[in-house]
């Protein structure tokens, strides 16, 4: 069975320290969403979720993911008490884990500001799917630099 945009999520909510004070809004959430789906399609040639990435105001959103955690709105999300990262093979695992290292320690106003900079949401009319092809060629751009 595929892994679903909630699965990425919950790994992401697994890497927070709640006891440090670690947060996690739907902002950053969709970013980081965001950035492992482009990265997956770079390295692993292929989507990690299948749901879409939409380009909204204020950058790529997954709209099943932003539904899900709309009501915690800018606040942080409670991370759910049971999560099961089994579900992902190896490799994906590896790229979620590069992606956290790397985008994790940005906070949700500044992902945000580095995602409306970069083509696929730039290129991608308010409210259309930003493609696979879009985001694969992107993000094989970001390999190279």
């Amino acid at each position: 069975m595929p892994t679903t945009c909630f699965d990425v999520a919950n790994y992401f909510f697994s890497r927070l320290d709640e006891d440090a004070g670690d947060v996690l809004s739907n902002l950053k959430l969709q970013k980081l969403a965001d950035y492992a789906q482009g990265f997956a399609l770079a390295l692993l040639d292929r989507p990690l979720f299948p749901e879409p990435l939409v380009a909204w105001q204020m950058g790529p959103v997954c709209p099943p993911l932003f539904r899900m955690y709309a009501i915690d709105g800018p606040r942080g999300i409670p991370a759910p008490p049971l999560i099961d990262l089994s579900v992902f093979p190896a490799v994906e695992i590896e790229l979620l884990n590069e992606v956290w290292e790397v985008y994790g320690q940005f906070a949700a106003w500044k992902l945000r500001d580095m995602v409306l900079t970069e083509a696929p949401w730039r290129e991608t009319a308010v409210n259309d799917v930003i493609t696979h092809e879009r985001l694969k060629a992107f993000f094989l751009t970001q390999l190279r630099s």
